[in-house]
């Protein structure tokens, strides 16, 4: 029997990195990643192609969408069975998770990192990579049914749900309000869960599938403005009073809680949000926003009522990749928030 065709796509990271002469930097490519890699081709038929040698902070929204439009090449043109996606820790939720805005792909589709570099006793890149390949070579891991995945540490998460919640420890990845899809035992896969992908089809009727290669290229960036304890709203007015609103297309609120803001900004953000889309989503990272609790100047009642729309379980972070697909798509402020609301 012909192993799974897997091909490993490098972007960088510190699972990529060698010493320097002060620390460690960017330098090793996808067959360097393969190479380090034992047992590896007992799993897979693993070839590589290095993308970039950076750090994913480096990385843009259109590098993403050139990233996805490569991997619809792939997929399109039955050269492989599955994907390995390789990048630094920093921004690998918000690369999944874009990924998986953007692809429709009936292959696995599995990003994976290391958060201890190549000159530690105990790396753990090259135990994550073989575990992503494990997944990539799993039937029930199509992106089409699953979505993006994300394999670190023996654990595999859907990247609407995986954030980085510590710094620099190795298990650093969670899925905060749902755990992992899956978990890697000798070597097996098990599924845990199926992940809900209501959204994605409210998203596909919105825009269209296969959207990175239609959309690439220059947008109006969303803001993200985070709410804290005091906040005077100084970004909101400069915003406000610009004609051209700073160059943004929207705005992301980083709100408290089930979503709720300031009452001194309610004004502010009543009259923002006759200009452009803004976006509640909750600073907490997880969880659904409430739609009718609490009833106040600053509650989730009286914003809904006066037009801002709410992002349901998506984190910020996540509702500006979102919101940024649907300006660039050109969607209205009505279809925007449907879609949105699909996310919970």
């Amino acid at each position: 029997m012909s192993q799974p065709r897997i091909r490993l796509l490098a972007l960088g990271g510190t699972i990529a990195t060698q010493p320097g002469t002060q620390g460690m930097k960017q330098g090793l490519g996808g067959d360097d990643l393969v190479r380090m890699v034992p047992g590896l081709d007992t799993v897979a038929d693993v070839t590589a192609e290095t993308i970039s040698r950076t750090g994913s902070g480096n990385l843009t929204l259109d590098a993403v969408y050139a990233l996805a439009a490569r991997i619809e090449a792939l997929a399109t043109a039955r050269d492989v069975d599955g994907v390995v996606v390789t990048q630094g820790t920093d921004t690998l939720e918000e690369t999944a998770f874009l990924l998986d805005l953007l692809l429709d792909v009936d292959i696995p589709v599995v990003m994976t990192a290391a958060m201890r570099n190549t000159g530690m006793v105990s790396h753990d890149g090259p135990g994550n990579v073989l575990a992503a390949a494990r997944v990539a070579a799993a039937p029930w891991a199509r992106a089409n049914d699953v979505g993006v995945l994300v394999a670190l540490l023996d654990h595999v998460h859907a990247a609407f749900d995986v954030a980085k919640t510590e710094t620099s420890r190795i298990d650093a990845f969670r899925s905060p309000a749902t755990g992992p899809v899956a978990t890697l035992v000798e070597d097996r896969v098990v599924q845990l869960m199926r992940p809900v992908r209501d959204w994605k089809q409210t998203l596909r009727t919105a825009i269209g599938a296969s959207p990175a290669a239609r959309l690439g290229g220059a947008a109006a960036p969303v803001a993200l403005l985070w709410l804290s304890l005091g906040e005077q709203g100084a970004l909101i007015d400069a915003v406000l009073a610009d004609a051209r609103h700073l160059g943004f297309g929207g705005v992301v609120l980083g709100a408290m809680g089930g979503g709720h803001v300031p009452e001194l900004l309610v004004e502010r953000l009543t009259a923002l949000s006759q200009r452009l889309p803004v976006v509640v989503a909750s600073r907490t990272g997880a969880g659904p926003l409430l739609r009718r609790t609490y009833e106040g100047t600053g509650s989730e009642i009286a914003l809904r009522a006066a037009g801002l729309i709410y992002a349901g379980r998506l984190p910020p972070l996540k509702a500006r990749l979102l919101l940024d697909l649907l300006l660039r798509a050109g969607a209205g402020r009505a279809t925007i928030a449907a879609v949105f609301d699909a996310c919970g």
